[in-house]
């Protein structure tokens, strides 16, 4: 018995072996002593082993062979009885069953993990892009703004020009800083080294930056504060922050020359509420305001921690109303 359970060590390279070496062994030890007709645990776990790894034609026989042997084939016990054989068959069935339920088992939890691989890997495809489209865009339209500015006053007012100038080189640093940051996070863990550290995300201290870069492309914008201001989780904080961007770089396109801005955050005790108005012409159309990826990356975004999102008209121009709820339980999760 201990011989036929040396034989599992090698199952899984040669199932058929295995069970052929486990039967015979079985076999051999009825020629010193009337065992009886008998599964034993080597015999279950090599005939399981053979229908997990090959095909239903060499597991039916394997089945048949295992039944002939531990039932006919025996030089001193005589003919067995038609229950014997019943309960031999039953006995090897059962295994075999077991088997193939928990093969489909597998194949099924394996497809699932691949299912959930893909929606993960289609899930970070899409905050990428998100993030690039609200670095890209934001600068991409107040460097515009700015390098149109210096165009309109290089002959009249060549300091201005130089002002703008200057304001549109800091705002392709800060991009350019922005775009290594999001390719440092994408390449962590490839060829970046374990102990480089990456810059942090922005979060609500960089709102006084995008709102000076909107005064800058000539948007007048201002920022309030309401409530006790408190650190926030840097998720949340990122999403504010994104929220805001989107909202300014979208009322820089759409609100017009004369319109000005109002950036208000306000701190409740369970949730932060981030509202930006501008007094544009007023559209009734959502999709007006939007440029793409603006208004459903928000959505997305805010979704993501259980909040609303509210952008439409307004009295006067479009408003864009951010809910993000804060639970106390609440903990980071880091990729």
């Amino acid at each position: 018995m201990v011989a036929a359970s040396l034989f599992l060590l090698a199952r899984r390279r040669v199932p058929l072996t295995v069970l052929a070496g486990v039967l015979a062994t079985n076999l051999s030890l009825n020629w010193f002593s009337a065992v009886g007709q008998h599964y034993g645990a080597a015999t279950v776990v090599a005939l399981f082993t053979v229908v997990r790894h090959h095909r239903a034609a060499v597991s039916a026989l394997a089945v048949v062979g295992c039944v002939a042997v531990l039932q006919f084939v025996h030089p001193v016990l005589p003919r067995p009885s038609l229950l014997d054989l019943a309960a031999n068959a039953a006995s090897a069935l059962l295994v075999a069953g077991a088997a193939v339920a928990v093969g489909r088992w597998q194949r099924n939890a394996e497809a699932h993990r691949r299912l959930l691989a893909d929606r993960a890997v289609a899930d970070e495809r899409r905050r990428i892009a998100r993030e690039l489209h609200d670095i890209v865009a934001h600068h991409l339209t107040t460097m515009q703004l700015l390098a149109g500015g210096a165009r309109a006053n290089l002959d009249r007012s060549p300091e201005t020009a130089r002002e703008a100038l200057v304001t549109l080189e800091g705002s392709g640093r800060t991009a350019l800083h922005e775009m290594r940051h999001l390719l440092d996070v994408l390449r962590a863990g490839d060829d970046r080294d374990e102990g480089e550290a990456t810059a942090p995300q922005p979060g609500i201290a960089d709102l006084d930056r995008v709102v000076e870069d909107s005064r800058r492309a000539g948007l007048p914008t201002t920022l309030t504060s309401d409530g006790d201001p408190r650190t926030l989780p840097p998720s949340v904080a990122l999403a504010v922050f994104r929220i805001v961007q989107e909202a300014l770089t979208n009322a820089r396109k759409h609100a017009g020359r004369g319109a000005t801005v109002d950036v208000r955050l306000t701190y409740a005790p369970h949730e932060v509420r981030v509202t930006v108005t501008d007094d544009g012409p007023r559209s009734d159309l959502p999709a007006a305001r939007d440029s793409g990826y603006g208004l459903m990356g928000m959505r997305e975004r805010v979704a993501l921690h259980g909040g609303t999102l509210h952008a439409g008209p307004g009295d006067s121009g479009f408003t864009v109303h951010a809910r993000l709820p804060l639970r106390t339980d609440h903990k980071e999760a880091y990729a």
